[in-house]
């Protein structure tokens, strides 16, 4: 894939009232979310759950890509349709996760790395003739006492430098994710200088790694207080505080930026979107790129009854997708839910 091609792939991934369906849960993951509902984690029902998701009718009018697993991009519906075409034939883009999971970072108690970039060359060259057309590396860090610590942010910022330039020397669009965590008593403002110095070092590294912007998607935490703050801000606050964050940081020639909803309800995180979509134009489109947020009330349905349950579970989720939509365009009203 060529620059152009490239940009013409991370544009469309932002397109005006489209976002990302996140369904790139690890299998221990799942594991975790099928046992909320009383589903037994086997390849089957995982399966046959993503497909009820990516065979919504109409999900393309309001999705336009999906961060797959490495099973699930590899797997067909019952009638032996690959999903990869089924996606395509919805005009919805497939991606996938690349990364191997955040792991404890030596030296450094109660911080993480992200690893999987020995042999991540080759296995994007097996992705991308698989039918991904771009890619997602996580990385994640912990608002805390003494943390994050510079060695936290320089070590997860160079990989997620080299992820993305590996990504488009395979013609693969990367999305970078630097996740700042929701967990802990802190405040907005402690987030907005956490999220600052994590922006910062990730541009600078994308620079040094000779990264196409245009050609990149970043897939940004909210400006917003710890799940503990005993004064948590409200969607205006949190709207002001991570537009002026990401104008300070990032580079005007960003394809996109899409938020992660990082543990937040689905009508809290389409209504923090939605106002910053409300504030103005921005040099990079604003959307989303949400899993739990996107995929709670159709998954809480669905397990409900696996077999009968999934024309609902598909309503619900379109309907999810759509409010999403509009507030990427600012056009999100809650009377609308």
């Amino acid at each position: 894939m060529s620059s152009m091609e490239l940009v013409k792939t991370a544009q469309a991934m932002v397109a005006e009232g489209k976002g990302i369906l996140a369904i790139d849960e690890s299998t221990g993951t799942c594991q975790k979310r099928f046992d909320a509902i009383d589903v037994p984690c086997t390849e089957d029902n995982r399966r046959n759950y993503r497909g009820m998701l990516l065979t919504t009718p109409g999900l393309g009018d309001f999705i336009s890509g999906a961060i797959l697993f490495d099973e699930t991009l590899r797997q067909s519906t019952a009638d032996g349709t690959h999903f990869v075409k089924v996606m395509q034939e919805a005009g919805i883009i497939p991606g996938i996760k690349v990364d191997a999971g955040a792991h404890l970072l030596a030296g450094h108690e109660g911080e993480k790395v992200t690893e999987g970039l020995d042999g991540l060359r080759q296995r994007l060259k097996e992705y991308s003739g698989l039918g991904a057309r771009f890619a997602k590396w996580r990385a994640v860090i912990t608002i805390g006492p003494g943390m994050p610590t510079l060695a936290c942010l320089e070590a997860n910022c160079h990989a997620l430098a080299r992820y993305a330039a590996l990504c488009q020397e395979a013609g693969i669009v990367p999305i970078v994710e630097p996740e700042v965590l929701m967990d802990g008593a802190h405040t907005l403002d402690e987030c907005y200088e956490v999220t600052e110095a994590v922006l910062r070092g990730l541009f600078n590294q994308m620079y040094e790694q000779n990264v196409l912007l245009e050609g990149s998607i970043l897939k940004a935490s909210m400006v917003i207080s710890g799940k503990d703050c005993p004064e948590r801000a409200g969607v205006e606050e949190v709207a002001r505080s991570t537009i002026e964050c990401l104008l300070n940081t990032v580079p005007a020639s960003m394809a996109g930026i899409v938020f992660l909803s990082g543990g937040q309800s689905d009508i809290e995180a389409t209504a923090h979107l939605d106002a910053m979509n409300k504030l103005g134009d921005f040099p990079w489109p604003l959307s989303f790129s949400y899993g739990r947020a996107l995929q709670a009330p159709s998954l809480a349905f669905w397990g409900k009854d696996i077999e009968h349950n999934i024309a609902g579970a598909q309503k619900l989720l379109a309907h999810r997708a759509r409010m999403n939509g509009l507030a990427a365009s600012g056009r999100y009203d809650p009377s609308f839910e």
